[in-house]
């Protein structure tokens, strides 16, 4: 069976310019604004972003894997018993879905452009 990777992680934000002041004043994190509620960052080790859309930020840090094939990647996490909390859609770079994992953590897969 092929890896799946860890290769984005994603951080909820009431106030995207205050997380971007801390993170990058802490951490030497570089930033690219995706408009007024999305920063991603790098230069941590791995690629990230800051999400303040109050309407599509997660509660808990989001770890976002890497997929060649989204809908087959889809359907084995509903076979194994995951549960879909946001079907396939597009952003910038790709196309992702989110999924709970039997004990309540959310998780999403991507498959780039």
């Amino acid at each position: 069976m092929a890896r799946i990777p860890i290769v984005y992680l994603e951080l909820p934000s009431s106030d995207v310019a205050a997380g971007k002041q801390f993170y990058g004043s802490l951490f030497g994190w570089s930033f690219e604004d995706w408009g007024p509620d999305y920063a991603a960052f790098s230069d941590s080790g791995l690629d990230g972003g800051l999400n303040g859309d109050p309407v599509q930020r997660t509660k808990a840090p989001l770890a976002v894997l890497d997929t060649d094939d989204l809908e087959a990647m889809l359907a084995k996490v509903v076979a194994a018993g995951g549960t879909i909390t946001l079907p396939i859609f597009s952003f910038p770079g790709g196309r992702r879905f989110h999924f709970t994992d039997p004990a309540g953590n959310e998780l999403a897969v991507m498959q780039r452009s």
